[in-house]
């Protein structure tokens, strides 16, 4: 039997902050990634056009989306991450992928995984969905994606403190438990969550401390953190549920997603 065509990438070593333990946070280590794809059709027949192959740009950018999107604990989940973002290419049958972490001990610590397309697949962020911004009740479309995202608890909130920014984002974590118990919705911390709220059409409330604790960029407030995960899961909206004496914060001039006011109830 003939085998399948397959394309790989080895070797690849990048530099990122990664691990569970508190010695690995705020530094970064060698990563090292093989990936080897295996093709649906065969390269014969495709002529010399780049266009007609699975370019290998799309491996070396799968392991480097999946590094911006958030900081990992576990290896296990970043090669998850990876295989999810190849397998969503339409040439793409299986993959083999390998992280190993190069600076943790006397060899090269990591795990290898095999994914076949169709058992997972990455969520199709083109779809129609929205990111809302709770600051009181809207109505919600049960027919669209949405991901709320929480307002501050009403005490008051600490200054000063050199750890501001997580605790910060820890309020509106307890904000985002408190409203989805009120609201009867689940809770999104990470992004396979938000991706699975999505490609389902689902509604959830996001606890952003997880996902955006290690990125500044996307701040602390709601508006920053609303633009900041919309823009990463390309969102086609995000909608403000304000009073209508309440203007629309101002997105950032790279933000090419239309703002709305949410209907309010």
């Amino acid at each position: 039997m003939e085998q399948p065509d397959r394309l790989h990438l080895r070797d690849y070593v990048i530099s990122a902050e990664i691990g569970a333990f508190q010695s690995e946070r705020g530094q970064t280590q060698r990563l090292r990634f093989n990936l080897c794809v295996e093709l649906r059709e065969t390269v014969s027949g495709k002529g010399d056009e780049v266009d007609s192959i699975l370019s290998y740009d799309v491996l070396t950018q799968a392991v480097e989306n999946a590094l911006s999107d958030q900081r990992y604990d576990l290896v296990e989940t970043l090669a998850e991450r990876i295989a999810a973002e190849v397998l969503g290419h339409p040439a793409a049958a299986m993959i083999d992928v390998c992280v190993e972490k190069l600076d943790r001990g006397p060899g090269a610590l990591g795990v290898s995984i095999r994914r076949k397309s169709g058992r997972i697949a990455l969520a199709q962020t083109a779809r129609t969905w929205r990111v809302l911004v709770w600051d009181q009740p809207a109505r919600t479309d049960t027919e669209i994606a949405t991901i709320i995202l929480p307002p501050y608890p009403p005490h008051p909130r600490p200054v000063g403190s050199s750890s501001q920014r997580q605790i910060d984002l820890l309020a509106i974590d307890q904000a985002a438990w408190a409203l989805a118990d009120r609201l009867g919705l689940s809770v999104a911390r990470s992004r396979t969550e938000l991706d699975h709220a999505i490609d389902t059409d689902s509604t959830v409330v996001w606890a952003p401390a997880r996902l955006a604790g290690d990125h500044v960029d996307a701040g602390d407030a709601q508006a920053s953190l609303a633009f900041w995960l919309a823009e990463r899961l390309q969102a086609l909206s995000v909608d403000f549920a304000l009073p209508d004496n309440h203007p629309l914060p101002k997105a950032p001039p790279q933000f090419a997603i239309s703002l709305r006011r949410a209907k309010l109830i």
